[in-house]
């Protein structure tokens, strides 16, 4: 009988399995993710979080976050980002401010400074470095699912990809968007 094919294990049990870091790297100008098409529609018609008003954006992943970095894990994000950038990313830099607050560190890093880096093809997690958490997506920025994998190979490549654009990056509290 052949075997069914596994289910990946969701992202917050991967995050709360980690034992010392979490880094992720973004690279799309657009992503179109359910969760988020409600608030990116609110964003869009002028609404805009008040970090004075921590209940009204403090949500379940940020409680992830301080979680697992008040457990010790080092939780860092980078993003490179085409200048000027798109909506989009005008939107998650206005609310970046929350995963900050949360404990996680983020860097953005303009597009033309990355182009001597190797990059891998897809965004990823990179849970203890180790473990990656390929996340694919379509050409319209939806979901096209996780893919994990334990490949030595596959987590040297994002391991070093990650620390060559943290160390380019600049702080979140220092971006300035163009």
């Amino acid at each position: 009988m052949p075997s069914k094919p596994s289910t990946p294990p969701t992202f917050a049990d991967q995050l709360r399995q980690a034992h010392h870091s979490a880094v992720h790297l973004e690279m799309r100008d657009v992503y179109a993710v359910d969760k988020e098409k409600g608030p990116f529609a609110d964003w869009r018609a002028g609404a805009r979080l008040d970090p004075a008003d921590r209940a009204s954006w403090w949500r379940p992943w940020l409680d992830l976050v301080a979680e697992t970095v008040g457990r010790g894990v080092v939780m860092r994000r980078a993003r490179i980002v085409s200048e000027p950038v798109s909506e989009y990313i005008r939107y998650e830099h206005s609310g970046t401010f929350t995963n900050v607050a949360a404990g996680e560190q983020v860097r953005w890093l303009p597009r033309r400074e990355a182009s001597d880096i190797p990059l891998p093809g897809n965004d990823f997690w990179l849970f203890d470095g180790a473990i990656v958490r390929w996340n694919h997506f379509a050409g319209d920025g939806s979901s096209g699912g996780p893919e994990i994998t334990k490949d030595p190979r596959a987590a040297a490549l994002c391991a070093r990809a990650f620390e060559a654009v943290w160390d380019r990056a600049i702080p979140h509290e220092q971006y300035k968007i163009r």
